[in-house]
């Protein structure tokens, strides 16, 4: 029993370490669609810092824990169960969260590509990164806009140049993706005003290349945190048993009258 208790221990400490890296990550991250994500909205923002959080109590956790177990000691156990009976409830709950708000942060995500849309302006250096995050989407899923290139046509700054500039990232020419950022010219002129319908941009919008990836990688998603999951299980069931075993140790070093 204390040989896998310690067995345990070490994957909370390696799961901990996953748990905090992953946060980092997201914070730290400044090329992808979480880019986009983290610096726009503060709820994934706050998700990150839950996930560096928990990630450090569970590497914490391990080692009260083992420290329990070496030393026998019910009250680190007791802490130790009790804590992962916390975070696995809290998982439970974000699960929860996502599950029945999932369209509600649909449209959150939607409202906050169009707005990025719409305000895109490559001389804004406050929005560099953002703006380089959503390029960089937009060239990896071969997209343009969220549900389709003519979003880009509310842009206003293309709408003060008559449409004859498209966003070089949308572009389905390799020309223009060495640049990779910025507005591109209409080679062949218009007469007037242009619409998304001449520029030589992809169609698709983003939205279903965003919503293809978490469908691919939703079995990964689930699988890992199935395993986390049945793992803090382990931990307090362990605990609870390695708790009664000391109990009735005590019990029996007890000199009897």
């Amino acid at each position: 029993l204390h040989k896998t208790m310690y067995v345990l221990f070490l994957l909370f400490q390696i799961l901990g370490a996953v748990i905090l890296g992953f946060g980092i990550w997201i914070l730290a991250d400044k090329t992808s669609f979480i880019a986009v994500l983290q610096m726009s909205s503060p709820s994934l923002k706050t998700g990150a810092y839950i996930l560096i959080g928990v990630g450090a109590l569970t590497m914490l956790m391990g080692f009260l824990g083992c420290l329990g177990a070496v030393n026998e000691i019910r009250c680190l156990l007791g802490l130790y169960f009790t804590c992962l009976m916390i975070i696995l409830l809290a998982q439970i709950a974000a699960a929860l969260v996502i599950y029945f708000q999932k369209e509600t942060l649909k449209d959150e995500l939607s409202n906050i590509v169009v707005d990025l849309i719409e305000n895109y302006d490559p001389s804004d250096e406050d929005k560099r990164n953002l703006q380089d995050a959503w390029d960089y989407v937009q060239i990896q899923i071969a997209c343009c806009g969220w549900t389709g290139a003519k979003e880009w046509e509310n842009n206003e700054i293309l709408k003060n140049k008559s449409n004859t500039e498209y966003p070089c990232s949308c572009s389905n020419r390799s020309k223009d993706l060495v640049e990779g950022r910025g507005f591109c010219n209409l080679e062949d002129p218009v007469n007037g005003t242009a619409t998304h319908a001449d520029w030589p941009v992809h169609e698709q919008g983003c939205m279903d290349g965003v919503e293809e990836w978490l469908k691919d990688n939703l079995g990964i998603i689930l699988g890992v945190c199935s395993g986390v999951a049945v793992i803090e299980l382990l931990g307090m069931i362990l605990s609870i048993s390695l708790c009664k075993n000391i109990h009735s140790e005590d019990y029996t070093k007890v000199p009897k009258s």
